[in-house]
This record gives C-alpha cells, sequence and structure tokens, in this order.
C-alpha cells in the first residue's frame, strides 16, 4: 500500500509538471494538454487489478466493470449500449439502443430480427469472472405469422479480471415440432463505434487505411449497386473521387482473425478478434465482410455472400437443431500518442489474436455445449496423390487444405451451413493433424493446390472425447482420363492468375494502386471487358496466347446499348497432328464462380442449335459485383468423342447463355483438354 501511494504520488507530480511545461510551451489549450497527458501516461500508470463488478441496480441497465473495460447493455433486451475502455465511451451512444452493439439475423426475404431477448440470468460472479445471459426463447403458439425467428438464443458475454476486453457468443437452438424455415442468410455480431473518434481502419498488415465517414457516403453518389458509393463531397479532400464499398474489404474466412478500428486523437484501438473458424459456415475459404464505413465492425457467423443461396439455412418443420457461434473476443487497446501509434496498436492486436487462437477452445465458458480441449478429439495421416500422368509413383498432397465437415458427398462443404468445421493445411509430404474437434461424425475431405477436383474419405470418421483417431495413408485420384493436351490457367480455386485489367482511373480506391495482385477490388472491372473487346469476344489460341495476359478474368455479359446484356462466346483454338479415333478425349472445365450463369460447350461449330454440353443455370456469388477473386467452386468433365474433332485446327467455343443483367458471368480456375488414355501422340501442341 505504501508503496502504491508513493507511485500515485510521483506520477500526480510528474503529470502536474508535464502540464506546466506544455502549457507554458504553447502545445494548445489547457483542455487540450490535460487531454494529452493523460493519453500519454494512459498506458505507463500501473494498476492494481481490480476484480470484475456485476452492476444490477437499475433495472433496466446491466454492468460489466473490471477497471479497464465497462460494458453497459439493455435489460432484458441484451443490446450492447455502452463500452468504455479506460473511461473513454467507445460506441455511438447518438444512435439508437438497439442500433450500438447488438445481433442480427436475417430470414423471411430480408426481414431483420434483432433478438431481443426477454430474460436476464447470471450464469457466474465472481471477481476472477462474471459471465451473463440474455435469453429469448421461442413461442411456438406464434406459428409462422410473426416476424420473430422460430430459434431460442441465448446471448452470452464474459469479462475476466485484469481482461482489455469481453467474449462474446451465442447459443441458437430449434425444437423439435417448431415451425419451418425456407431461408435464413445471416446470423451476425454488429457494433457501430464513434463516428467522431475512429476514421482508421486496419485488416491486415497491408489492408489499412483512414476511412471516409457515412456522412461522407451520403454526400456521394451512388454506383451500380447501393453498396458502392463514389466520393463526390467529403469532409476529407483526399477522399474526393475515390469509391467506397464495403465489399472491397471482405477476406477469406480462414484469414480473418482480427480487424478493427483506431482512434488516432485518442491511440486507442478496437479489435474484433475470431480465434477458430469452426463455427462459419462454408468453409475457410468462404469471402465475408470485416469492417467497414460507419464505424462499423462485424462479426459474421452466417452469410451467403459470395456463395448465393447455396448457403442459405433452412429447416423444415419439426427439424431440431442447435449451434454455438463463437466465443470472439472484443479487444480494446491503448499506446502512447507518437506517429507510431497505429503500428503500436496494429502489432498490439495481432499478438493479442495469437493469443486468443493458442487459447483455443476456451476452458472457461460456463455452456456445456461448448467442449473444452479434453473434451474433443483429433485426427492425423497423410494424404498422397496417384496421377500416372504426374509421376508414375505416388506423391504427397503438398500443402493439401484438409478438413472435417458434416457428412455428406465429395465437396459438399463449401455448401454446407448447419454445423461445425475444423481445417488445417498439410506440410509438403502431405503430413496433417486436425486438432480440437467436437465429438461428432464427420466426413473428411480435401482439395490440393494445383490438383483438380475434391477428395473424400470413403468412411465416415467418429470423434468421442480424448479420441485421437490415425487414418492410414490416404490416396487421392483426381479427375483424369488421359495425358494432357492442353490446359489453361492454374488450379487453384481462383481467377487470381488471369488478366485482371488496370481499374479506372475515376473510380479508384486508393488501398489498391500500390499493389498489383490486390487489383481485382477496385470497382467496376467488369465493364473493362467491353472496351478491351468492342466488337468480338475473346479468342485465344493456345501455344501463342498466355492466360496471364490474354485470358479476361471473367466471361461477363455484354452491353449492347439501352442497358442490354447479353451473353457471350470465347473461343479456345488448338491444333491437333493426329486424332484417336474411336475415343473420348475430355476437357475439365473447373470454376472460380458463377452467377446466375449458363455455361454452354460446343466443338467445331458455333451455330450447333443443341450445345455439346450445358451447365443448365447455376451459381448466385455475385462476386463479380462483389469484388471477389472467386466465389463457389465447380468442375465439370466434359467428354468430346473423337468424332468431333480433327486433324489441324480446332476449336472449344465457351458460351455464358445468360443475359439481362451486368453481373451474371462466371470466372474459371482452370481448363484442361485431356487425350483418350492410349494416345500417344507426342507432336501435339501443348
Amino acid at each position: 500500500m505504501e508503496k502504491m501511494r508513493k507511485w500515485g504520488w510521483l506520477l500526480g507530480s510528474l503529470a502536474s509538471m508535464l502540464l506546466l511545461v506544455l502549457f507554458l510551451a504553447g502545445h494548445g489549450t489547457y483542455d487540450e494538454t490535460t487531454s494529452r497527458v493523460r493519453r500519454s501516461l494512459r498506458s505507463i500508470i500501473p494498476r492494481r487489478q481490480q476484480g470484475v463488478n456485476l452492476l444490477t441496480t437499475d433495472p433496466k441497465r446491466v454492468v460489466l466493470d473490471n477497471g479497464i473495460v465497462k460494458v453497459i447493455f439493455s435489460n432484458p433486451g441484451g443490446y450492447v449500449i455502452g463500452i468504455q475502455y479506460r473511461g473513454l465511451d467507445i460506441l455511438e451512444m447518438g444512435n439508437e439502443e438497439n442500433n450500438r452493439g447488438y445481433w442480427d439475423v436475417v430470414w423471411k426475404k430480408n426481414i431483420t430480427d434483432k433478438l431481443e431477448a426477454t430474460k436476464f440470468r447470471v450464469i457466474t460472479a465472481r471477481p476472477d469472472q462474471a459471465e451473463i445471459s440474455f435469453l429469448r426463447t421461442y413461442d411456438v403458439s406464434l406459428g409462422n405469422g410473426t416476424n420473430t425467428i422460430p430459434l431460442t438464443v441465448d446471448k452470452r458475454y464474459i469479462l475476466q479480471r485484469g481482461g482489455s476486453g469481453f467474449y462474446a457468443y451465442g447459443i441458437f437452438e430449434r425444437l423439435d415440432g417448431w415451425p419451418a424455415v425456407q431461408d435464413m442468410d445471416q446470423i451476425r455480431m454488429v457494433y457501430k463505434l464513434e463516428q467522431a473518434k475512429f476514421h482508421y481502419m486496419a485488416l491486415s498488415d497491408t489492408r489499412q487505411r483512414s476511412m471516409p465517414t457515412a456522412a461522407d457516403r451520403g454526400r456521394g453518389q451512388k454506383l451500380a449497386y447501393k453498396e458502392a458509393c463514389l466520393l463526390t463531397n467529403p469532409s476529407n479532400p483526399d477522399f474526393r473521387g475515390e469509391v467506397d464499398d464495403k465489399y472491397q474489404y471482405s477476406i477469406e474466412d480462414k484469414d480473418n482473425k482480427v480487424h478493427g478500428w483506431i482512434s488516432t486523437d485518442e491511440s486507442v484501438g478496437f479489435w474484433m478478434i475470431t480465434p477458430s473458424d469452426e463455427f462459419r459456415t462454408g468453409g475457410p475459404f468462404k469471402q465475408d465482410l470485416t469492417s467497414h464505413v460507419g464505424p462499423t465492425t462485424l462479426s459474421m457467423f452466417v452469410s451467403t455472400h459470395y456463395a448465393g443461396k447455396e448457403l442459405q439455412i433452412k429447416f423444415e418443420e419439426g427439424e431440431a437443431w442447435k449451434k454455438v457461434f463463437g466465443p470472439v473476443f472484443v479487444y480494446l487497446n491503448s499506446a502512447p500518442s507518437s506517429k507510431n501509434s497505429i503500428r503500436i496498436l496494429w502489432n498490439d492486436a495481432k499478438k493479442q489474436m495469437l493469443k486468443e487462437v493458442k487459447n483455443w477452445p476456451y476452458n472457461f465458458t460456463q455452456s456445456e455445449d461448448f467442449p473444452s480441449s479434453h473434451q474433443r478429439g483429433s485426427v492425423l495421416g497423410q494424404l498422397l496423390i496417384h496421377d500416372r500422368y504426374i509421376n508414375e509413383s505416388l506423391f504427397p498432397a503438398s500443402s493439401a487444405h484438409v478438413g472435417l465437415a458434416a457428412l455428406g458427398e465429395v465437396g459438399s462443404w463449401q455448401r454446407e451451413n448447419k454445423g461445425y468445421q475444423f481445417w488445417n493445411q498439410a506440410d509438403e509430404e502431405g503430413r496433417f493433424i486436425i486438432k480440437n474437434v467436437r465429438p461428432g461424425n464427420y466426413s473428411f475431405y480435401a482439395w490440393v493446390p494445383g490438383i483438380v477436383g475434391d477428395y473424400k474419405y470413403e468412411a465416415d470418421i467418429t470423434i468421442t472425447p480424448g479420441s485421437n483417431i490415425k487414418l492410414d495413408n490416404l490416396t487421392y485420384e483426381p479427375p483424369r482420363n488421359g495425358p494432357t493436351l492442353w490446359e489453361i490457367g492454374i488450379p487453384d480455386r481462383t481467377a487470381a492468375e488471369f488478366y485482371v485489367p488496370d481499374p479506372y482511373p475515376t473510380l479508384l480506391n486508393n488501398l489498391y494502386t500500390q499493389n498489383h495482385s490486390e487489383n481485382f477490388r477496385q470497382y467496376g472491372l467488369w465493364a473493362r471487358y467491353g472496351e478491351r473487346y468492342p466488337h468480338n469476344d475473346l479468342v485465344y489460341t493456345v501455344a501463342i496466347n498466355n492466360y496471364h495476359d490474354d485470358w479476361f478474368y471473367a466471361q461477363v455479359t455484354r452491353n449492347t446499348g439501352n442497358e442490354t446484356y447479353v451473353g457471350t462466346t470465347w473461343q479456345i483454338l488448338f491444333e491437333l497432328h493426329n486424332v484417336t479415333n474411336p475415343g473420348n478425349y475430355t476437357l475439365q472445365l473447373a470454376l472460380a464462380s458463377a452467377n446466375n450463369a449458363e455455361l454452354q460447350v460446343r466443338i467445331n461449330n458455333k451455330s450447333d442449335e443443341q450445345p455439346h454440353f450445358s451447365s443448365k443455370l447455376i451459381g448466385g456469388d455475385n462476386a463479380i459485383a462483389r469484388h471477389g477473386i472467386h466465389g463457389l467452386y465447380w468442375l465439370f468433365s466434359v467428354e468430346i468423342p473423337s468424332s468431333l474433332l480433327k486433324e489441324g485446327i480446332n476449336t472449344v467455343y465457351l458460351t455464358q447463355a445468360r443475359g439481362g443483367e451486368t453481373f451474371q458471368g462466371v470466372m474459371y480456375d482452370y481448363i484442361r483438354l485431356e487425350a483418350p488414355s492410349s494416345h500417344t501422340d507426342s507432336q501435339v501442341v501443348i
């Protein structure tokens, strides 16, 4: 106690002296100087860690406070109506109480349910940790005649002693006999920060910048869809002429572990940390929103973004279901005010993220629905590849992406939306281990960069608490009917290797102007197709053209005038010196994205009334409009009888037949023509 008094006297004297010196030296008004001194001392003053206080004296409020972070909730609704960090208000207090920090569900054709709770409960209240619950129980007597989704939702929040943030998770449940749900599109958590403070956003080491304001967007020009806005009269003139669109800040879920905002004036950061992907839908490569103008920070648990209705959750009449979303960690930090404060805050947020990842799964949650590490299991093994046209011997599935997801068919994991998924990446030898798997029945899935298609282990895998399952060497035989005659692209499930045009100088997001690999995030690139090919569609000649420069990243529609959009036909020309007859050639067509499209294949005759192959109507991922270089993956193996081919120059016609809208089209991942297995022509142009 005596040491604390001495510290307090010493630091108080130091603060007073520093305040006087700065004020006399002309560094702002007295109030401004006082604020600067407090910010500078905030990160160095030693603090005695107080316990967690749970306050419920106000019947309409619940407060969690550990002396660092104070979180204020509405009672019993469970909205986060205030967050204070070292006495500083973080949320936009001018918003309505249900529009500051909240969960929501979008369903029933864009009806938003903010999941307002009806019952508050204290789960645990100790000096080292408090966990509270805001519960809404579904009333089955309501039936379908309401905008309240048939779910019981338990919103949980945890604050720990000494923690510079709080944990949040939700338990969603349906019981037997409840009404059907035809379209649940989204589950998320939202925080809307104080507009006057937070102007700098950070998503990664290379994706961070000062941001425009919501008012700037309000004064701007709306573009082809409501999310895209041209800033015409921003408060910061440096932003004039830029495009702002929240989809330009999407991230694949596997990389979406920390993002948020910084108040440069206060040297304070607000971060959403997601230590695991297990509760997100669609697998680790699904893209989703992060933070965006508002300032707003999201935690997306379920969405149809970059996937479409195939990831819409549907429940049959009477179908039971339970799932835990989270926990995620809302982290706040501060740094001494300096020119390096942004870097310090971001690096500290990354460090905290790594700590949360290391501690996953948490052992302090008080719900039996969230198993701790000793209640989980693991799977390990090695994946090999057998493709004799690449290597006569088995070879390792280097860097394979391996995962456990709900029981299903080959590749079904990317459309799975009700269960949990657990993924990791194999080493160079194809060896892998997947840890901390919840008990349950799973299928084992994999795909390998550089190799076409998906792998699925033939047997189901049952995880029990403490189990450690070793799979014998697994062998993947990818789709293959014969030797490669030619190929276009790289089988990596994206269109990133193809030609991505430069953006319009008047429609830039300056964040991406210095990094060409991120060019696809710029607005309006789809319109460059008509400029590059004003009269005729793309023609690609094997062995002459190269896909980096000559294969447009997306096969989009063409505007023929008066906003009339029609499908397009691309041609691939290639030479055969002889044709194996009889025999079937195979065209492997892998798509990285499809949006309300129909891909048709014709061989050597563009005018054939019936295509040789049609995908029928596929896709709804909207990745072209939303600046994604991929959506959902599609693979079609198209057999081509040798009777359709000829010696000399042949042409494959690829027609995207659907029109009517700007953003209909496909992105290719990889195309390969295979000869029949008996083919021996070494003179074929590759």
